[in-house]
């Protein structure tokens, strides 16, 4: 049971009395002053300023939840390209290959065609000179077989002309 439902709290001699007489005094100056009210206004104005900072942070939220969409999609742009582009230099590679491979081939048959003319030449250079020196040595030994028989026999200034013209024939 409380204290105040006893006659002894309400003996004007009792100091729990004057002290709930106090704060009742208290109170009501709180409430004449509009302690309340102000108190209420100052909780309205800081759950306004939450509130305030709340929608700021959602708007901040949802501006970076949308940056980071648009950084996502810049994203698979930048690596869709980098992909066409590594498709590209590929192809250029492999075409670069083949155009390579080709002038490597051509160059080849050139350089084999023109050292199989150079071979013919030579070889026909070669088969002209043996036959210039088959000659000149076929003639020289005409000469000194003609010469050594005339010397035995008789000398004729015909048949010495005659051996003087075979070498510029034969040759």
């Amino acid at each position: 049971m409380p204290a105040f439902f006893h006659p002894e709290f309400w003996n004007l001699s009792n100091a729990e009395f004057w002290v709930g007489v106090g704060l009742v005094i208290f109170l009501g100056i709180l409430v004449l002053a509009k302690v309340p009210g102000a108190m209420a206004k100052a909780l309205d104005a800081q759950g306004e300023k939450i509130q305030s900072e709340l929608d700021e942070a959602a708007r901040l939220r949802a501006e970076a939840e949308a940056m980071l969409a648009q950084i996502r999609q810049e994203k698979a742009e930048a690596e869709a390209q980098a992909a066409d582009m590594l498709a590209a230099a590929e192809a250029d590679a492999r075409r670069i290959e083949v155009e390579a491979k080709a002038k490597l081939e051509e160059t080849l048959a050139r350089r084999q065609a023109l050292a199989e003319r150079r071979i013919a030449q030579a070889e026909a250079q070669a088969t002209t000179e043996v036959k210039a020196a088959a000659a000149d040595l076929a003639a020289k030994a005409a000469q000194d077989i003609l010469t050594a028989r005339l010397a035995a026999a008789k000398s004729d200034p015909l048949i010495d002309a005659a051996i003087s013209q075979i070498g510029a024939k034969l040759n």
